[in-house]
């Protein structure tokens, strides 16, 4: 995740990048730049690091009523100078940032930019090497930039600067945030309305495939055949708290959409100078003294603990137990001799997994919490906390929570596999940046999920999610967004258990959604699909990459198999939230629920 800021009008445009840029900083760090237009030509300015490095070099002396900057999480090229936004074409005459994947950049440079001497690694610059290259074909700047666009595959929000007009900013998206912000004798262009609300609180809608001439005192709108558009603009009237929704219309669609920048939040964090995992000595201490772990946690928590247990017995060499806690304070199964208790919770307040805590406490035994809030009752009663660094999560069905959940198990894991000498042909930070990217690319095709999710849930009363092995615990999260949201009696079950009495209830349409990212259960699952199907049931696989078959409902691109987990719940978290939408519920209220769970 990137962020673009804009501006075109009267006054100096420097701090208005600058101040915009700090609101996006949260969607990428490690590099950033601006670049403005005036009379003495365009003036770019780029470093390896954050916004206040990016201060500390823009000249001051500079003035410029134009301009457009970037803030940058590396997807393709290490961070660098070379590498951060913006991009310019060869001659320099055209400037570029964006936003996005391009997914066809290698065939973009083959076909078009055999010529031309690339100096980053990106594919935003084949975008803006591609824009000069058939402008010189067309002589026409919209021209150019129209066609370039129509050719881009993948996710893309561009804003362009032609260094030989000052009078506009040439604007595009598909499936990539991005709006433009009206003002009086000025307008702004920005990947989200946070970081131009002290400028403006009125917004026009971009929608994917429209081109934009973004100028001082007008926006034009036009489809890629040059139809103009005429669209109404709307007021971003927003309360303190609606400030952190941005223009989302719900809380949930953005901790959906920010699961990449969590996930390369968590690298930072857990990062040393040396790119070594940093876990606390005592944590580790402590994981390396237990006999077995046992996970305490709640609902979406207990879920991940789930992928947790997976990950940690695979990698770390551990026995591990996970326990629903509103039974374990009840029920406690008879312990090892020198136990670890792991409590995951999004907000540290469950209060059925502090009665646990109290309990263990009582009886000698150490305790690990994992949460998104660190000051908080679980936190601060335990002996240790691993922070997930999720930023505040508003909805009540958790989306970015799980996720982070499952991401700091896993550095946790890798991290006592280390401590053990054990060899691991895993890098857990460089395959975390993987799954980013693959997150990223995912909540871009929100519009297939919308279909999706139209097609399977408008109507029925139930709903069934399938899995084996990795994908059991993922069904089971599934399962429970739908229900949770969208009010849909859904259940998520091991594939091999539906013949033991669950098939009974599969009817002639009965939404069945399968998960298929394990080679070793590939078949099994999909046999069991074949079992449903053949009693009347509307099924969905989504696979992954590798293992697809011609008749799947999705493929998602590929991870490492321990982590498919973190990838496949995109889609789940995204289907629950669009059947939420056609039957008119409330996604972030949903009825009988709380956020957190304060009472036993």
């Amino acid at each position: 995740m990137c962020g673009i800021v804009g501006y075109i009008g009267a006054n100096d445009t420097k701090d208005v990048l600058l101040n915009g840029l700090e609101k996006l900083e949260y969607r990428g760090y490690d590099s950033a730049g601006i670049a403005t237009l005036n009379p003495d030509g365009l003036h770019l300015f780029k470093v390896k690091g954050r916004i206040a490095a990016l201060r500390d070099k823009v000249d001051a002396t500079v003035q410029a009523t134009m301009g457009i900057g970037h803030t940058r999480w590396a997807t393709h090229g290490e961070p660098s100078e070379d590498n951060a936004h913006p991009h310019q074409s060869g001659s320099g005459r055209f400037t570029l940032v964006h936003n996005g994947v391009i997914e066809n950049y290698y065939e973009l440079r083959d076909q078009y930019l055999t010529d031309v001497t690339l100096v980053s690694e990106t594919d935003t610059e084949i975008v803006v090497q591609l824009i000069e290259v058939l402008y010189q074909e067309s002589n026409d700047v919209l021209t150019a930039f129209r066609q370039a666009m129509s050719l881009l595959k993948g996710s893309y929000a561009i804003a362009l600067l032609d260094a030989e007009d000052a009078d506009v900013i040439y604007v595009a998206k598909s499936k990539s945030p991005l709006l433009v912000g009206l003002g009086d004798g000025f307008n702004l262009v920005a990947s989200d309305a946070m970081a131009t609300l002290k400028e403006t609180d009125t917004y026009l809608e971009i929608e994917d495939k429209e081109v934009v001439l973004v100028r001082r005192n007008e926006v034009q709108i036009q489809k890629f055949d040059g139809t103009e558009v005429v669209r109404a603009p709307f007021k971003a009237e927003i309360d303190a708290a609606d400030t952190e929704k941005g223009t989302y219309a719900h809380f949930m669609l953005k901790e959906i959409d920010e699961q990449p920048f969590v996930m390369r939040k968590i690298i930072q964090e857990y990062q040393d100078e040396q790119d070594n995992i940093k876990i606390d000595a005592d944590v580790r201490a402590a994981m390396l003294a237990a006999d077995r772990i046992y996970i305490i946690a709640a609902g979406t928590s207990y879920n991940a603990g789930l992928v947790g247990k997976q990950i940690i017995e695979n990698l770390a060499d551990t026995p591990v137990e996970v326990h629903i806690a509103s039974e374990f304070s009840y029920n406690m199964p008879l312990l090892s001799k020198k136990p670890l208790f792991i409590f995951i919770s999004q907000s540290g307040e469950t209060a059925d997994s502090r009665a646990v805590l109290v309990k263990i406490k009582s009886l000698g035994h150490p305790s690990l919490t994992i949460t998104n809030v660190p000051g908080s009752t679980l936190s601060r009663e335990a002996d240790y906390t691993l922070h997930l660094y999720a930023g505040p999560e508003i909805a009540v069905a958790s989306t970015k929570a799980y996720t982070a959940q499952i991401a700091v198990l896993t550095l946790l894991a890798v991290d006592t596999a280390n401590a053990k000498g054990l060899t691991l042909d895993f890098d857990p930070l460089q395959e975390l940046a993987i799954v980013a990217s693959v997150m990223e690319s995912l909540t871009d095709q929100k519009e297939q999920y919308a279909d999706i999710a139209k097609a399977y849930f408008t109507g029925t009363r139930n709903a069934f999610f399938i899995g084996r092995g990795m994908d059991y615990f993922v069904v089971q999260e599934a399962s429970l967004k739908l229900k949770e949201i969208s009010y849909i009696q859904a259940e998520g079950f091991a594939g091999g258990e539906l013949k033991h009495g669950t098939i009974a209830l599969i009817e002639d349409g009965t939404p069945v959604i399968a998960i298929s990212t394990q080679e070793n259960v590939n078949y099994s699952i999909r046999g069991n699909v074949q079992e449903v199907a053949a009693r009347g049931a509307n099924t969905c696989v989504v696979s992954i990459k590798g293992l697809e078959q011609d008749s799947d409902t999705l493929v998602l691109p590929h991870v490492h198999p321990l982590l498919t987990p973190l990838v496949s719940v995109v889609p789940m978290q995204l289907l629950a939230y669009y059947a939420a939408l056609h039957r008119d519920c409330d996604v972030d209220k949903p009825r009988n629920l709380a956020k957190s769970v304060t009472v036993e």
